[in-house]
């Protein structure tokens, strides 16, 4: 459904935007100074993207601005160009101009093809990361700039410990974790964490306290950056603007998920992308860091009345506001605080629905995510990309080739019969029952099928899903499968799945925790008994809603 806008809208947008605007502040701020491109460029990033994505993006409802694991990326590409911002603002305008581009040839789908190993490493690894190097902030000591220096450099850090500085982290950690929600409802918690942060510090000063603060802020908007750089760094810039425009793809899009799913709408990929690179092309032309839609933003947006694109614009102007106007008193910030909120937003990057269950999801998909993780955090993220995709489809290719067999004893199984028979159940019941047949491997090129077909069921109380022809199903595939046995389940849809017997699907299935919204019978491995289970819960639901009639 296409926003509409109307006075109700409005005041929505208002409030929505003002209040992503405040929980804005303080991460923009934060971002750009674990960057090492200062906090400035923190909200000068999150100004030109926020307000130029929400005003040709795809996803009404959405804020973009500096994200984790778009910043990380950018730090790194400061450390590969120390003296020449120009070169790393090129680098940010051509990771915009692929998006673009991206979006142009309507390639915003291919994302879906990117196996949840390799992201769940990759995310975690940035989690990991951020966390690393907001150590030495914490603990009062120089900023580091690779995670293995954070380690390395770790004991030193210690000797020279400022008691202050650790002490307000904690503050600021102890109130990012620990504020109630119906108190963050109202004033979020970073912008709390920021405010007494600051006024403790202020006090400390009068003790003699000293602290490191973010330092000036200018309170003016900022010059045009002309990102030229030589022509002997163009290799260079490439490959950095490559993994620039990927990663704020990947963070966009699943942001862009995340807003269907609370507003029950649906985004527009290509459109998204589109607005996402124009949004950093212009970060780049105003010296600020790059980023990508802001899930925790977006949803604090929704939740406080956003509908229409005017809600990310005017979270915007909002930044706008504070720029001109509190620029100078924002730069007693300490950066202890700000080190204790992206703590927080490292902690929360981390993929704990594969944590969760880590050691019980086949070995292939665990070696794969390990790799990456530990690629990411101790080598390089571009690299660990790379390796965690090449990696994937070679345990993919070969699981299929372990699964290929050549029976030359039997004919092949002839199931005309029972494709017919499924027709005549769906039609017979009025489509009450429907069956989902799966041929094939399941894994993470097939799962977007399996969704699209489970997204038009209309009218149906039971579901059957046949995977008597599936030979294998990866970790990417028994997510899919598990959430869309938990949105069937929402909508009151009973779902019954069919695997063949001695697979070891229905002992993984279980084992990730799918079990308790299937019930003892969800889980078959002959399909005739799951038939005459479906049959058994139609009736039972036409006789209840008869009975239900019967007492109205």
């Amino acid at each position: 459904m296409k926003p509409v806008f109307t006075l109700s809208s409005l005041k929505g947008d208002l409030f929505g935007g003002l209040t992503a605007g405040i929980v804005a502040l303080p991460l923009a701020l934060a971002f750009g100074v674990a960057s090492g491109a200062g906090a400035a460029a923190g909200l000068y990033g999150a100004i030109a993207l926020g307000f130029f994505a929400a005003l040709f993006g795809g996803t009404p409802t959405q804020i973009s601005g500096p994200t984790g694991p778009m910043t990380v990326v950018f730090a790194a590409t400061l450390v590969a160009f120390p003296n020449n911002f120009g070169a790393v603002c090129a680098v940010v305008f051509l990771a915009g101009a692929l998006q673009i581009l991206l979006g142009v040839l309507k390639l915003g789908t291919l994302v879906r093809y990117i196996p949840y190993p390799v992201v769940s490493g990759f995310m975690s690894g940035i989690g990991i990361i951020i966390i690393l190097l907001q150590i030495h902030p914490l603990l009062g000591a120089e900023s580091v700039k690779s995670p293995v220096d954070s380690l390395l450099h770790l004991g030193s850090a210690l000797e020279s410990l400022n008691v202050p500085a650790l002490v307000l982290g904690i503050v600021a950690m102890l109130i990012v974790f620990f504020t109630p929600p119906k108190v963050t409802r109202n004033v979020p918690s970073p912008l709390l964490a920021l405010i007494a942060g600051t006024l403790l510090a202020l006090l400390f000063g009068t003790f003699g306290w000293e602290v490191k603060t973010i330092g000036t802020i200018p309170n003016s908007l900022p010059e045009p950056v002309l990102p030229l750089p030589p022509l002997a760094d163009l290799p260079k810039i490439i490959t950095l603007g490559m993994a620039l425009a990927v990663l704020g793809t990947i963070d966009s899009l699943l942001t862009s998920v995340v807003a269907d799913s609370l507003t029950k709408t649906r985004h527009k990929s290509n459109q998204e992308l589109i607005g996402q690179g124009i949004g950093n092309i212009a970060a780049s032309l105003v010296g600020g860091l790059p980023g990508a839609g802001a899930t925790m933003r977006t949803v604090v947006n929704i939740k406080t009345g956003g509908t229409t694109r005017l809600s990310g614009m005017i979270h915007a102007l909002l930044l706008v506001a504070i720029l001109l106007g509190l620029g100078p008193l924002a730069s007693h910030i300490p950066q202890a605080v700000l080190a204790g909120i992206l703590i927080k937003v490292g902690i929360d990057i981390l993929d704990y629905r594969l944590l969760k269950v880590i050691w019980r999801i086949p070995r292939q998909d665990l070696i794969v995510m390990l790799t990456v993780f530990l690629i990411t955090v101790f080598v390089d993220l571009i690299v660990a990309v790379g390796v965690g995709v090449s990696l994937a489809s070679l345990m993919l290719t070969w699981r299929i080739a372990k699964q290929a067999e050549i029976n030359i004893v039997e004919a092949p199984h002839d199931s005309d019969w029972q494709n017919d028979l499924e027709k005549a159940l769906e039609a017979e019941t009025q489509h009450g029952i429907r069956v989902l047949t799966m041929s094939g491997s399941f894994f993470f090129g097939t799962t977007a099928k399996m969704q699209e077909q489970i997204s038009e069921l209309v009218s149906t109380k039971v579901v059957i899903i046949n995977c008597l022809r599936v030979p294998f199903i990866d970790l990417s595939g028994y997510f899919a499968l598990g959430e869309t046995i938990s949105n069937l389940h929402d909508e009151g849809i009973k779902p019954i799945i069919v695997f063949r017997d001695g697979a070891g699907m229905r002992k993984q299935m279980l084992a990730l925790g799918y079990g308790e919204i299937l019930g003892q019978d969800g889980i078959q491995t002959e399909y005739n008994d799951a038939l005459q289970l479906a049959w058994e819960y139609l009736e039972a639901a036409q006789t209840k809603k008869k009975e239900t009639k019967q007492a109205a």
